[in-house]
């Protein structure tokens, strides 16, 4: 998957998100994203005056917005993405007045059709939700979404093992601005204080050596990111003598991506934004299968 419409890849890149996996939205309308803005924008509003009753209609100081990004799926099958922004002004400051970005979320499906076609059809499958700004906006919009459309929100991680496919897949990609060394993070257990190794490759050496490995072009295999990661480890362990394969990859940077196993990821190349859409859909989904 490749060349995302760099318009409606623009909101999320140069970004951190922190991941979620969503069940399946019940009765869920993509034609009344208008009143849905209106409707989380009276929650957000009495929230914020801690239980306060506040009319539908009253302009609050956080402005919802929800907008459709279809551009944002990798087959037709999938649901077009769902953008969230909250947006805030001065109180008492005309409409007309500059506003301030201080929330984004996005729910996207990117070739998750094979899950979709599992679901009742009052369902809609938004399996992947990011977010970005602060952790209580997420918590109460995620709520009005919970109690609005019965679904689940959960937090998602990155595996070591998902890590080190990232960055076989990653380092493999043709990039021509903003090129950046391919960086590997690492945990070392049993210490009585955290330390993390970081190992940083020089792009064209990590795809060198990946173009070695790879078998056939366009199709990894998990041998071939095993054997790409043991050669890291070999050449660190040459120059350092320590052996990284007792540590725990916790991230993994590239002029692709970065993702760290807490669940957030920042995504840097909207030539490349859908395929790293579709790998964070399939770990959505399998969590919530």
């Amino acid at each position: 998957q490749e060349n995302a419409d760099p318009q409606a890849a623009a909101p999320l890149l140069r970004r951190q998100w922190s991941l979620y996996s969503v069940t399946p939205l019940y009765r869920f309308s993509g034609g009344r994203l208008k009143e849905y803005a209106r409707l989380l924008g009276a929650f957000l509003a009495a929230e914020r005056q801690k239980g306060l009753a506040v009319a539908v209609g009253t302009e609050p100081d956080v402005r919802v917005t929800l907008s459709s990004l279809p551009e944002l799926r990798g087959d037709p099958l999938d649901q077009p993405a769902v953008l969230v922004q909250l947006s805030s002004r001065s109180s008492g400051s005309p409409k007309s007045s500059d506003e301030k970005l201080m929330w984004s979320g996005c729910f996207c499906c990117v070739s998750g059709e094979d899950f979709s076609e599992n679901v009742p059809e009052d369902f809609t499958c938004l399996p992947l939700f990011l977010a970005n700004g602060a952790e209580s906006y997420t918590a109460m919009v995620g709520s009005w979404f919970q109690k609005t459309f019965d679904c689940h929100f959960c937090r998602l991680s990155i595996s070591p093992l998902n890590l080190s496919w990232m960055a076989a897949m990653w380092t493999g990609c043709s990039v021509e601005k903003n090129i950046c060394a391919t960086e590997l993070v690492f945990s070392v257990p049993c210490l009585p204080q955290p330390l993390d190794i970081s190992y940083a490759i020089h792009p064209e050496d990590a795809k060198a050596l990946w173009e070695t490995v790879q078998k056939t072009p366009g199709e990894i295999t998990q041998e071939e990111v095993d054997l790409f990661m043991d050669c890291l480890y070999s050449h660190f362990h040459r120059h350092f003598k320590i052996h990284l394969s007792a540590t725990k990859l916790v991230k993994v940077s590239t002029a692709i991506a970065s993702a760290h196993c807490n669940g957030t990821v920042k995504f840097l190349q909207s030539k490349y934004l859908l395929g790293v859409l579709m790998l964070l859909t399939e770990l959505a989904i399998s969590q919530i299968q």
